[in-house]
C-alpha cells in the first residue's frame, strides 16, 4: 500500500468536513496526516476490535484542535462510518465536535488545553509498566504548545521512570495560531532540549512521509530505558499551495473556490506518489 497516496484521500476528509461543518483547523490537521496515518496503520497494536482490551497500543492527540485528521484515520481504521462524520460535524447537538471527545469510539481522553496530552500518556505509559503490560503509548504535540510548562515537568517524570513505552511524536511545522513559533517562543536546539531531560530524539527531516516516519517509529520500539521523542519536521497546510506554510490557515474555512482547488490538488499529488 502506499501510505502517502492514501493520506491524500484522508485529507479529502477532512476538507470535506471542514467546508461543510464551516469549522476547524486545516492547517495542522495536513500537516500531522501522514505521522496519523504511520501510526494507526503501520506501527501501532489498536483496531475496533481490540479498544475495548487492556493490551492495546494508546494513543493522545495532545494538539486536539487537529481532531479533523483522527477522525479521518479513525473513520478509514474502521471505527465509524466517514459519512457519519461528515454529515455531523460540528453541527448542533453531535458527539463529532473540534476536540476529542471520549464518546466518539476509538478517542481515549477528552482533550482541548494544549499541553497536557503528555501528562496523560506518562500515566498511561507508567499504568501499563506496572500492569506488565506490553502496550505502547503514543502522544502528539505540536511545536507551539511545547511553551506549555507542564509538558517538561511531564518529560522529567518519563525520564525519571524510564518509560521507554512511550513515543511522543511533535509536529514541527514551525507555525501556530499567532505567527512562527520561533518568534512567538523560539525554539532552536529543540532536539538538545529533549536529550537534555533524559529522551532519545529521533530527528525525521521530511515528517509528510510516511516511510520515514515508520523507519523512526521502528526504531524508538528498539528503545531501552527511556522514552523516545520524534521530531517530525512537518509543512503546516501539507498538500495544497493555498495553504502550505501559512499561518493564518491554522483556522479558516476554505470558500469553494479554494476548496475545489484544494482537493484538484490533493488528488494531483495523490497520483504523482505512484509515480
Amino acid at each position: 500500500m502506499n501510505y502517502n497516496a492514501f493520506s491524500y484521500d484522508l485529507r479529502k476528509d477532512v476538507a470535506d468536513m471542514i467546508y461543510s461543518g464551516k469549522g476547524g483547523h486545516i492547517g495542522g490537521d495536513m500537516s500531522v496526516m501522514e505521522i496519523l496515518v504511520t501510526l494507526y496503520f503501520r506501527v501501532m497494536n489498536i483496531s475496533p476490535d481490540n479498544f475495548g482490551s487492556t493490551d492495546h497500543d494508546r494513543f493522545i492527540l495532545s494538539k486536539g484542535h487537529c481532531i479533523e485528521a483522527l477522525y479521518a484515520v479513525l473513520a478509514a481504521k474502521g471505527f465509524f462510518p466517514i459519512d457519519e462524520v461528515k454529515k455531523n460535524y460540528l453541527r448542533f447537538g453531535t458527539e463529532f465536535i473540534g476536540h476529542p471527545n471520549v464518546k466518539i469510539p476509538g478517542i481515549e481522553i477528552n482533550g482541548g488545553s494544549l499541553g497536557h496530552g503528555l501528562s496523560v500518556a506518562v500515566g498511561m505509559a507508567l499504568a501499563a509498566k506496572m500492569n506488565g503490560s506490553g502496550s505502547r503509548v503514543y502522544v502528539v504535540m505540536g511545536d507551539g504548545e511545547l511553551a506549555e510548562g507542564q509538558v517538561w515537568e511531564a518529560a522529567m517524570a518519563a525520564s525519571h521512570y524510564h518509560l521507554d513505552n512511550l513515543c511522543a511524536v511533535i509536529d514541527r511545522n514551525r507555525l501556530q495560531i499567532s505567527g512562527s513559533t520561533e518568534e512567538v517562543m523560539h525554539q532552536e536546539n529543540i532536539a538538545r532540549r529533549w536529550s537534555s531531560f533524559g529522551w532519545r530524539v529521533i530527528d525525521v527531516e521530511n515528517g509528510n512521509d510516511s516511510d520515514s516516519l515508520y523507519r523512526a517509529f521502528m526504531r524508538a520500539k528498539n528503545n531501552r530505558f527511556r522514552p523516545t521523542v520524534i521530531i517530525a519536521e512537518t509543512v503546516k497546510g501539507y498538500g495544497s499551495k493555498i495553504m502550505e506554510n501559512k499561518a493564518d490557515w491554522h483556522h479558516r474555512v476554505p470558500t469553494e473556490k479554494e476548496y475545489r482547488e484544494m482537493i484538484s490538488e490533493f488528488q494531483k499529488r495523490k497520483e504523482a506518489c505512484w509515480e
